[in-house]
């Protein structure tokens, strides 16, 4: 069995100095007039975070209150790669019979996103399920190690997962995940049902009903009309593909280039990360210090910023279509979405039933794609309901019904 360690954030102070020094001395590109966010980051915002990451974000300040959180490290051996490194937060709850909870960040997240829904999960009561809460850095990701061998796709960041989980001695556990933590947790649906008894997202990924694999859904959908935020939904996708995307390509097909960039320039990270949460949000307003945490993250993380972007590469060079079978039928764990107006991707409603045993369903009018970050309260009443006495997947962790 793994042997878990308490671990503490602690970057080096001649770390920090670098990027300050590299901060100093920034050059900037020429703007259009009038151009603001239409042709990407805007150079006003970017100066000024820069200028303020310089001179006056305490990166110790943020760095002693993410070591407030219980934060753990382990080393995980995955099939026919090496022995990884995994950080992980991992908060239990006071309540014993609490339901063991993976929360799945995804890009250009991280395990910091799990800090707001983090305080009320673990607390239980009368009227709601308590949940022993993991939130990992992802491999390449965070405080964790990154691979050094080609094709760690999603399958292999599912393992990682579920070897913690089992580490941890949850051999029965839920998950909840967006982006690529999405692609995780339908990965331990998919690989580990016996483990992985039910997933909460807010990112589904479903394709469309078809005759032969769904008949009666199929019929149905052609009989439908869209709901308005269904058709805000498919505008908003077409948005993305038109205009947000470039990102996605660029790091799918040639994730190296862009990562001397994202490695060697502190304010070319901040540009590239900036945008997303900037476009991917519902007017969120970000601080500077929230911002400049969430990026720095990124610019101190153990493999680098640039080994998290493969995993797009990855996903789209993979050979076993791994991805694919994710949006199969997975018949035997139960499923929960919801659906915010700003998520980048979405879809009609009636599709998420070709996923798997829907029984838990959530529509929102404001948030966007870091749900957990924008709408914490959305996040942990799905959670409450779905795993709730009354809600859909109550009871399906043995002897773990989140009450005591």
């Amino acid at each position: 069995m793994p042997q878990i360690k308490p671990y503490r954030i602690a970057i080096p102070k001649e770390k920090v100095d670098r990027l300050k020094q590299k901060l100093a001395l920034a050059d900037f590109p020429t703007e259009l007039e009038g151009a603001e966010w239409e042709y990407g980051t805007p150079l006003a915002d970017v100066k000024r975070l820069t200028e303020y990451w310089h001179k006056n974000f305490d990166w110790s300040k943020a760095e002693a209150k993410l070591n407030e959180l219980p934060h753990f490290s382990t080393d995980i051996s995955v099939d026919n790669f090496e022995t990884l490194n995994i950080h992980f937060v991992h908060q239990k709850s006071e309540v014993k019979a609490a339901v063991p909870l993976l929360f799945a960040h995804g890009w250009p997240g991280s395990f910091h996103e799990v800090v707001k829904i983090l305080p009320e999960l673990v607390q239980g009561s009368e009227d709601f399920p308590a949940f022993h809460v993991v939130a990992p850095s992802l491999p390449s990701f965070g405080f964790s190690e990154g691979t050094k061998k080609k094709g760690f796709t999603t399958r292999q960041h599912a393992e990682v997962c579920h070897k913690l989980m089992l580490a941890l001695g949850y051999d029965q556990y839920v998950t909840q995940g967006g982006d690529i933590g999405y692609g995780v947790t339908r990965g331990l649906a998919y690989l580990y049902p016996e483990s992985c008894k039910a997933t909460h997202t807010n990112f589904p990924r479903p394709n469309p009903p078809t005759l032969k694999q769904h008949p009666a859904l199929y019929f149905e959908y052609l009989q439908s009309t869209l709901s308005e935020m269904e058709k805000s939904g498919t505008a908003r996708t077409k948005w993305f593909l038109d205009d947000g995307f470039g990102y996605n390509a660029e790091q799918s097909t040639k994730p190296q280039t862009i990562g001397y960039s994202m490695t060697d320039s502190p304010v070319g990270l901040l540009s590239w990360i900036l945008e997303k949460l900037h476009d991917w949000t519902d007017s969120y307003p970000w601080t500077d210090d929230e911002i400049l945490t969430w990026i720095s993250i990124y610019a101190f993380s153990t493999a680098g910023p640039a080994a998290s972007q493969r995993i797009y590469y990855e996903s789209k060079h993979d050979k076993d279509k791994f991805g694919d079978k994710l949006a199969e039928y997975i018949p035997d764990v139960k499923l929960g979405v919801a659906k915010f107006p700003k998520e980048i991707l979405q879809h009609p409603k009636l599709w998420n039933q070709t996923l798997g045993p829907l029984v838990f369903e959530s529509e929102y009018t404001k948030g966007g794609h870091f749900a957990a970050w924008e709408r914490p309260d959305a996040i942990v009443h799905d959670l409450r309901t779905m795993f709730g006495k009354e809600g859909g997947a109550y009871g399906v962790v043995k002897g773990k019904t989140g009450f005591e």
